[in-house]
């Protein structure tokens, strides 16, 4: 059932910095991405919006990045004034919805959503954390190829030397050969948040607790830089989620990550055309 319109509430495109921090820090472990662009490289790409209710009060926020292919979008407070955002300031024909099950029915009337990726998002602090200790060795632009064929991006087109610098990975080796890292998706020290993303153990070397090892490592780096450091990892994953509690993780919500499709305005009216124009395409190309 999709949420009506509510008539106490208005919406508006918002770029100052300090505003915008200002209502993610309200929940800065379930804004962790949002932190991270905030202040990093992709700022330029993000427009961000916000809903007031009739007292003047942000009740909402909602962060999509630009760009050509489906782009994440972020959405953050009361659904309703979610909607109401994506309604008239933040119109997207399609993005990858980061959200809670209630924006996502919030959004029903508006987007047409695929079946849903459900994510849990963990995070630990100073206070809770428990290291594991292991061989975990810290990584530079000097190991991207060896990360890279552990990822299987190859040599080209995959993590480009920066990431490495500017980010935290570490990574255990098995005979010279790299065979399990971990690194970071975010880090924003003036906001104090941090996520850890990229865990891969090679397959023939799972059941080791070498993941373990090297996301403790990270984990330990970045809590000397920051006060809460976050992770997603799927709902589903029962192995991976007990691997994090051992580090002191702890679930702080549910989450669901899907593509949508505007339903309505011109391009919505306009896909089925397109789609019918596409497959006639592939059955007889000119």
């Amino acid at each position: 059932m999709a949420v009506a319109p509510r008539s106490d509430l208005y919406a508006r495109a918002v770029a100052d910095r300090d505003e915008i921090a200002a209502y993610l820090r309200t929940d800065r472990r379930y804004a962790a991405y949002a932190l991270g662009d905030l202040d990093g490289a992709a700022r330029s790409r993000c427009t961000w919006g916000m809903a007031h209710d009739d007292t003047g009060r942000a009740v909402a926020l909602v962060m999509h990045q630009e760009g050509l292919v489906p782009q994440p979008l972020f959405l953050m407070g009361d659904p309703a004034g979610c909607r109401e955002v994506l309604d008239s300031v933040i119109r997207p024909r399609d993005a990858y919805f980061l959200s809670t099950e209630a924006h996502d029915v919030a959004l029903a009337d508006l987007y047409q959503l695929d079946p849903p990726l459900a994510l849990q998002r963990m995070a630990v602090d100073a206070d809770s954390f428990i290291p594991f200790a292991g061989p975990a060795e810290r990584l530079g632009a000097a190991d991207g190829e060896d990360l890279n064929r552990l990822y299987q991006l190859g040599f080209r087109g995959g993590f480009p030397a920066s990431i490495l610098d500017d980010g935290v990975y570490y990574g255990v080796r098995v005979r010279g050969r790299l065979v399990s890292a971990a690194g970071t998706h975010v880090i924003n020290v003036l906001e104090g948040v941090a996520v850890v993303g990229n865990v891969m153990t090679h397959v023939d070397f799972r059941g080791h607790d070498l993941a373990k090892m090297v996301t403790s490592a990270v984990t330990a780096e970045l809590l000397q830089r920051v006060g809460d450091v976050a992770l997603n990892v799927h709902a589903d994953n029962a192995p991976a989620i007990t691997a994090y509690a051992r580090l002191g993780y702890r679930e702080h919500c549910r989450l669901s990550e899907r593509l949508g499709h505007r339903r309505s305005g011109g391009w919505g009216l306009m896909r089925p055309i397109r789609e019918a124009i596409r497959l006639t395409w592939q059955r007889d190309p000119k």
